[in-house]
């Protein structure tokens, strides 16, 4: 009798012990089934990382006239990359080129920096929602073309267009 119950001891400790196991197994095998798909990922990213430096590459080859009309055609398409914080870095990651490639074209050209470009596509921005929104107030027209202050925003138009935002609005309005 006392060895039915210990042989019964036994079993339950042996099915524990087993129990533990099978479980032990699942953690590994849910381990190595994330670490397969880590190692996926990682070789996916380096070829994505090399596609996008062939892509650089290519396209720091491209003539000027190409990237000027590719970077127009982006920035016309997405007006609201216009934001303070949008500068070379993420126009040359928009593009796919290299900032010192953005940075010698813009050297070839009337802007003479990605900054002054920007600048003069904020302020056509400005010009634009002046015109046709006249409901806009001139801080909405200025946080709405990426300037980051009013006061940047006025400065700028009244030096490349002669007078403020809030001269020009009353000279669209006395031209309707």
């Amino acid at each position: 009798m006392n060895s039915t119950k210990e042989l019964k001891d036994r079993i339950e400790q042996l099915e524990a012990e087993n129990a533990q196991l099978v479980s032990r197994n699942l953690q590994l095998s849910e381990q190595l089934c994330m670490w397969y798909e880590l190692r996926q990922r990682v070789n996916w990213l380096k070829e994505e990382m090399e596609h996008d430096r062939r892509l650089i590459d290519a396209a720091d080859r491209t003539n000027d006239a190409e990237l000027l009309a590719a970077m127009e055609k982006k920035l016309e398409q997405d007006k609201t990359l216009l934001t303070p914080e949008f500068g070379i870095a993420q126009l040359s990651a928009l593009l796919g080129v290299s900032q010192q490639r953005l940075t010698r074209l813009f050297r070839n050209t009337i802007y003479k920096s990605a900054d002054d470009y920007l600048d003069f596509l904020r302020l056509l921005r400005a010009l634009e929602l002046i015109r046709e929104h006249p409901e806009y107030g001139i801080v909405s027209v200025s946080e709405a073309s990426g300037y980051n202050s009013v006061r940047t925003f006025q400065r700028r138009m009244s030096e490349a267009v002669g007078m403020t935002p809030v001269e020009f609005r009353i000279m669209v309005e006395k031209s309707r």
